[in-house]
């Protein structure tokens, strides 16, 4: 990656990297230095099942892009954010994970 300074930080949820084109694009804006991606394990785990799940024969393929992202990304993965997630209140529920890891990482 080239850095930027001041880079803007995001939050990559699963339903982003669940398209390939789409996770392609993100994962190529970071190397250009455009953004720097941040994700979780939960973030990642959701990902890879919802696609194993509609896309079963393609577990190969779908557990090697996991591998060389864990291996690429090393910077990526966000932890610690566990301890917000009870605190926050939004619509989704299910959506505070995500919130809770961007504020622990500081994303934009």
């Amino acid at each position: 990656m080239t850095p930027i300074a001041d880079c803007l930080v995001v939050v990559l949820d699963a339903n982003v990297l669940f398209p390939f084109r789409t996770r392609d694009i993100l994962l190529r804006f970071h190397h250009a230095g455009l953004f720097q991606v941040r994700w979780t394990q939960r973030i990642l785990d959701e990902w890879t099942r919802s696609l194993l799940a509609r896309k079963p024969h393609l577990e190969p393929s779908v557990r090697s892009q996991r591998r060389a992202m864990d291996e690429h990304f090393d910077d990526a993965l966000v932890s610690g954010y566990e301890p917000f997630v009870e605190a926050l209140d939004l619509p989704d529920a299910d959506d505070r994970h995500v919130f809770a890891a961007a504020i622990r990482c500081g994303a934009g």
